[in-house]
């Protein structure tokens, strides 16, 4: 197969499988409670990662395997947990939306606690139309009679412990092999979760038989499509084309969620929607482009809201 045909496989998989990913657990709970789905999703997508690196796993040091424990739990326990939790209640494109200001709280928290230098002003002020779009978006879903903040909020703490998992895993990388390193985060996560499932009480009266069909293709679709293959062709992408290339599916992902949710699941949709999210979309490119205007720095790949962890959110 040629590269070219490599990268064109690779970039479908990363808009459209992580963009759809947000339909896959809006039809996963149907049947499933949220964490045991999450749960499901992360120790299955993981094992396989792992699989696919059985010389190397024998050789990870106590060290890698903490950073990945603590990792583990803010991306996909704090994140991908707390976000099928709020999707119960939240369309799956105003989550995808929201979920999307992610790069933004990883910036202010390079700002409050810079490790090389502090990112600059203008590239602080791009966070305002993002943030402006969120809002927009509240707006919106106040508008209708069953709105609650709560779910709102914990989508914004959702995309906060994303943030705060990326500036450790870049704080803290030992240039192992990143997908072994996602196999690792995924399988821990998924333990948790499946642990807070267990606690929490959502196992009680839950019969594996009352799973429907779309459900669990949802799981088996978010553990293969949305982990394996989607982490696997991100990687791929982040060894062939450019960083802000790769990045580009923080644009469209949102696009893709609120599409599918509008024609699959009729999701609400309207201009002011539109709108929030066109927001988002802009104050990130605005955020790229000032911290590319930024001076040289010595290692850049490491201070950038671009790195590798930075834009691993599938």
């Amino acid at each position: 197969m040629s590269k070219r045909l490599l990268m064109v496989g690779a970039f479908a998989a990363i808009y459209l499988l992580w963009g759809s990913t947000y339909l896959a657990i809006a039809l996963g709970l149907k049947t499933i409670p949220p964490f045991l789905l999450m749960g499901l999703r992360s120790l299955g997508g993981g094992v396989i990662l792992i699989a696919l690196n059985g010389a190397e796993v024998m050789h990870v040091s106590r060290w890698r395997w903490l950073t990945a424990s603590l990792c583990g739990v803010l991306f996909f326990v704090g994140c991908h947990g707390v976000l099928a939790h709020a999707q119960q209640s939240v369309p799956s494109g105003i989550a995808a939306i929201v979920l999307a200001t992610i790069p933004f709280w990883v910036l202010l928290i390079d700002f409050l606690y810079p490790q090389s230098r502090r990112p600059r002003a203008m590239t602080l002020a791009a966070l305002l139309p993002g943030l402006a779009g969120v809002a927009i978006v509240a707006w919106e879903s106040a508008g209708r009679g069953d709105f609650n903040v709560i779910p709102l909020l914990l989508l914004l703490g959702a995309a906060l412990s994303w943030a705060v998992g990326t500036v450790l895993s870049r704080r803290t990388t030992d240039h192992g092999s990143p997908i072994l390193s996602s196999g690792m985060q995924l399988s821990i996560g998924g333990v948790v979760l499946l642990a807070i499932s267990l606690a929490s009480g959502e196992l009680e009266g839950f019969s594996p038989r009352n799973i429907s069909t779309a459900s669990l293709a949802a799981v088996i679709y978010l553990a293969i499509a949305g982990s394996v293959i989607g982490f696997t062709a991100f990687h791929w992408l982040l060894d062939n084309v450019s960083t802000f290339m790769v990045s580009t599916y923080i644009f469209v992902n949102p696009i893709i969620a609120v599409l599918l949710g509008t024609l699959v699941l009729g999701e609400p949709f309207s201009v002011t929607m539109l709108l929030g999210a066109l927001l988002v979309i802009a104050s990130i490119i605005i955020t790229w482009r000032a911290e590319q205007a930024s001076p040289a720095l010595a290692k850049p790949p490491r201070s950038t809201i671009w790195s590798r962890s930075a834009l691993r959110s599938g």
